[in-house]
């Protein structure tokens, strides 16, 4: 390669686990990767939606495996970390997105639904991390942080102080597993998916709050995160770690018209 070449943007030839890969922004990246050509895994905690992406995934080409996963549940994530190694002879990229939210005020919110969101959001990153970090060789990981992570936002209490956490899990775990392991996030902005749907109702002060700040004048689509987490789980990116990807229509610009 001359000094004018580099890598493709492609995770054609890989293999990935894409925790949280059944729904929402998890699910539009374990699409792209196998129609982009890799081989998949969606992991979530419903049997269902397991098999339902797996066979997608296997309709686009994709060999995959049918394994549901916790990640509150270290010994589930062992299982799915050696199921994937094991079977499908190396595992190149692990994306976590899990989910959980509680749409509540910091004076609403219980003890005990703030330490299912950390629980699920943030340590739940850290023990897919470091359990897939221990089998990884030469790899990326690819974390779904959020907007909400450096902006205030009413009755996200829980879910931002989760994604701020992930951030700065990410920087940390991309100084400690290189140069082996490659650690990214991406910064979502406003996506609508199964979880966000009700929030951003045509008519509701929020949607046109929204759209009068995001540059492009809509809210995004899981399908415009997946080629960042392409892009970052991708050879074109050797260079790139401990980096937050926004993909937010300019929002966090702060510019008003």
């Amino acid at each position: 390669m001359d000094d004018f070449e580099h890598a493709p943007v492609s995770v054609a030839g890989k293999t990935a686990v894409v925790i949280g890969g059944t729904s929402g922004i998890g699910r539009a990246i374990a699409r792209a990767f196998a129609a982009d050509g890799a081989d998949v895994i969606a992991a979530s905690r419903t049997p269902e939606r397991v098999a339902e992406t797996a066979g997608e995934l296997r309709d686009l080409g994709s060999e995959t495996l049918e394994v549901t996963c916790d990640v509150t549940d270290r010994e589930s994530l062992v299982a799915l970390r050696d199921a994937a190694f094991d079977e499908l002879g190396d595992v190149d990229v692990l994306v976590n997105s899990p989910s959980a939210i509680a749409r509540k005020g910091l004076r609403e919110l219980t003890e005990e639904e703030w330490s299912d969101v950390l629980e699920t959001q943030l340590t739940g990153v850290f023990r897919a991390t470091q359990l897939f970090a221990e089998r990884m060789t030469d790899g990326s990981v690819v974390n779904i942080a959020s907007l909400a992570s450096h902006t205030s936002m009413r009755d996200l209490v829980a879910y931002s102080a989760a994604k701020g956490g992930v951030e700065s899990f990410t920087r940390t775990a991309a100084r400690e597993l290189a140069p082996d392991v490659r650690v990214n996030a991406i910064r979502p902005g406003f996506i609508e998916t199964e979880q966000t749907v009700d929030a951003y109702d045509e008519d509701s002060y929020r949607y046109r709050r929204v759209t009068e700040r995001a540059a492009a004048g809509r809210i995004g689509n899981p399908q415009d995160v997946a080629g960042a987490a392409i892009y970052l789980a991708s050879d074109a990116a050797p260079y790139t770690t401990g980096a937050m990807l926004s993909v937010d229509e300019g929002f966090e610009t702060g510019a008003f018209e």
